[in-house]
C-alpha cells in the first residue's frame, strides 16, 4: 500500500501544524489541565467513538467521583457503569475499571508510562491510546493514530483502502511515525486530533481553513469525502426480543443484571425473551396471575454488528407480595433511582414508565 507523496518535509509539516494549533487549537478542555496519566487516560477512553461535547459532562462527573485511579479501582462496577450510562460502548467502562485495578495491583497506582508495551497491554488500551497517554501526559515521543489522525493522513496522501485492512493501517502508521516530532509532543498529539475533529471532519471538511490545503492530495483531486475509504458495507442481521416491564403496582419495576461480557455486559436490563411463549412460561412460573397489558410500540436499537427490534411488554403483578427475589434481580423505582448501570433502551423505557401513575396514585381521590 503506497501513499502519494507531498511536497512537505516533516519539519515543515510540524511548523504549519503548530502555527495553526497555537492560534486555533483547543486548550481549555477539562482534561487539558493537570495532565496526569490518569486524567488523560480517562479522557482518551471516553473520547473513543464519542464527540467532545458529549464527553465533557461525563468526564467532569466521573473525575469528581473518582479523582484518583485508586478510587476507581476500589469502586463497584455498578457505580462505574452508572456514571457511564448514556455514553454507549460499555466495554470501555468495564475495561477502564479492570485497567485501574491492574494499575493499582501491579504498578502501585502509577501508570507504566515508561513502557509503551506495558501501557498497550492494559485492558482497553491499544497502540494509539497508549501513545496518546504517554505523549500528552509525559511529553515523551510516542506516535498516535486515532480516527481523526487516520482521516487527516489518509486525505493528505490519498491513501486508498479501508484503514481496517492491515496494509492500509500499516501505511498510515508509517506516515504517523514520519511526521511525529521530538519536541512539543503534548501539543502535537492534541493538534493532530483537533485538526481531524474541527477541520478535517468526516462529512464536510473545512479545507479552505486547513493549514495543508495547498498540499493535500485528496483536496487537489476534489475527493476529500472519498478518503479514508469506508468499511465495505454488509447487511446487518436482524434480531428481536421481548422486554418484560414487570411492575409491582407500587412504582417498582423488575430489572436483572446481564452477564459480565457480551451485549450490555454487566448492565441492568428488563428480562428478555425470544418469543411470547417463553415469556408466558416465565410469568406462569414466577408471577402467576399477573395482568398483561397491551404491548407498547416496538422500536429498533442498532448495534455495530446487528439490529435489535425490541417489543416492550408491560405486566403488573396480581399481588405485590408475589415479588421475584432471585439473585441478580432487583425492584427498581424510576422515581427514586439507585446508582446502577443501565442499557440505553432500558433507560429510555424507565423514563417513560416514570411518567405513568402507579396503582396507589390511581386510587388516590
Amino acid at each position: 500500500m503506497q501513499a502519494h507523496s507531498i511536497n512537505l518535509t516533516p519539519d515543515a509539516f510540524q511548523v504549519r501544524l503548530f502555527e495553526w494549533f497555537d492560534h486555533y487549537g483547543r486548550k481549555t478542555l477539562p482534561w487539558q489541565h493537570d495532565k496526569t496519566p490518569y486524567r488523560v487516560w480517562v479522557s482518551e477512553i471516553m473520547l473513543q467513538q464519542t464527540q467532545v461535547t458529549t464527553v465533557i459532562p461525563y468526564y467532569e462527573r466521573f473525575m469528581a467521583r473518582f479523582p484518583r485511579v485508586e478510587d476507581l479501582a476500589a469502586a463497584e462496577q455498578d457505580e462505574v457503569l452508572h456514571l457511564w450510562t448514556g455514553l454507549g460502548y460499555y466495554a470501555r467502562a468495564r475495561n477502564l475499571h479492570r485497567a485501574a485495578q491492574v494499575v493499582v495491583a501491579e504498578y502501585g497506582g502509577h501508570f507504566p508510562v515508561h513502557s509503551h508495551e506495558a501501557m498497550s497491554a492494559l485492558p482497553g488500551i491499544g497502540r494509539s491510546t497508549a501513545g496518546a497517554i504517554i505523549s500528552i501526559s509525559t511529553g515523551r515521543r510516542a506516535v498516535i493514530l486515532d480516527g481523526n489522525v487516520k482521516r487527516v493522513l489518509a486525505r493528505l496522501h490519498a491513501v486508498a483502502g479501508w484503514p481496517g485492512k492491515t496494509p492500509v493501517e500499516r501505511e498510515l502508521w508509517r506516515l504517523a511515525e514520519h511526521y511525529t516530532p521530538d519536541h512539543r509532543l503534548p501539543d502535537y498529539s492534541q493538534a493532530m486530533m483537533d485538526l481531524g475533529a474541527t477541520l478535517c471532519t468526516r462529512g464536510k471538511p473545512s479545507c479552505l481553513l486547513c493549514p495543508f490545503e495547498d498540499v493535500c492530495v485528496a483536496h487537489a483531486r476534489g475527493e476529500e469525502r472519498r478518503f479514508p475509504e469506508p468499511k465495505p458495507k454488509k447487511v446487518l442481521p436482524e434480531r428481536s426480543t421481548i422486554m418484560l416491564l414487570l411492575s409491582d403496582g407500587q412504582g417498582g419495576v423488575l430489572l436483572e443484571q446481564r452477564p459480565p461480557s457480551g451485549i450490555w455486559g454487566g448492565l441492568w436490563c428488563f428480562p428478555q425473551f425470544d418469543d411470547d411463549k417463553a415469556l408466558q412460561a416465565w410469568l406462569d412460573s414466577h408471577a402467576p396471575g399477573a395482568h398483561r397489558e397491551a404491548p407498547w410500540q416496538a422500536f429498533t436499537h442498532t448495534f455495530s454488528h446487528f439490529r435489535l427490534t425490541i417489543l416492550p411488554q408491560p405486566v403488573t403483578l396480581a399481588q405485590p407480595s408475589g415479588a421475584v427475589t432471585e439473585s441478580g434481580r432487583l425492584w427498581y423505582n424510576p422515581r427514586t433511582p439507585v446508582s446502577i448501570g443501565l442499557a440505553a433502551p432500558v433507560k429510555s423505557l424507565l423514563d417513560m414508565l416514570q411518567q405513568l401513575p402507579t396503582h396507589a396514585e390511581e386510587d388516590t381521590p
